[in-house]
């Protein structure tokens, strides 16, 4: 039982109070690109919630060898990037041989689903904020469950956001990341920071 309130907690964390997207940025970019089809949405947070899930069992067990040592955390961006690029040759490979025709559809997004800020984020946050295991599993599916939550509020104001009322300048891209801001204002109420002055 501990297990599973460890990982939830962790979950929970990841999704409402650090929310990969409205909290740090991670994968703005990435997500503004997924919200743009419903289609898409769930096919990219699937990809990215594997991702972030099983690349932080790989560094939980990389972060209790390496960041131990006295210079092991400048070795950390590097291990990350190399287990994310493992992980993704595997997949892909996997897809290929087993499931041709599925790679065949998403062997165009597959790369912009694992190689973004969120997943290499997550990976940082975990060796951050994580204690054991069953945190980093949490914190990973959490990492990606939030992604799908950002996308989908992203898509959801699209519609509104591709109005004529919109000036001409500020539509697309920019009108986009001037929502992401304001969501993360509210995110910041909803966890409770205040500004000190």
């Amino acid at each position: 039982m501990e297990t599973l309130t460890a990982v939830i907690s962790a979950a929970m964390v990841s999704i409402f109070v650090q929310n990969a997207i409205f909290e740090r940025a991670f994968g703005a970019n990435v997500a503004i690109y997924a919200s743009r089809k419903e289609s898409h949405i769930i096919g990219f947070s699937l990809g990215v919630t594997l991702m972030t899930t099983a690349a932080s069992v790989i560094s939980y067990f990389l972060d209790d060898l390496m960041l131990p040592l006295k210079y092991g955390w400048l070795f950390m961006p590097i291990i990350y990037v190399a287990i994310i690029s493992a992980l993704y040759l595997v997949a892909l490979l996997g897809l290929w041989r087993l499931f041709p025709k599925m790679f065949s559809r998403i062997k165009k997004y597959a790369h912009l689903t694992v190689f973004n800020c969120t997943v290499i984020g997550a990976l940082f946050l975990n060796s951050y904020y994580g204690s054991d295991i069953w945190s980093y599993i949490g914190y990973g599916l959490g990492t990606g469950i939030g992604f799908f939550l950002a996308c989908l509020l992203l898509n959801i104001a699209r519609e509104k956001l591709d109005s004529d009322k919109i000036p001409k300048a500020f539509r697309g891209y920019p009108i986009m990341l001037v929502y992401i801001g304001v969501i993360s204002l509210a995110f910041y109420a909803l966890v409770g920071y205040t500004v000190d002055f």
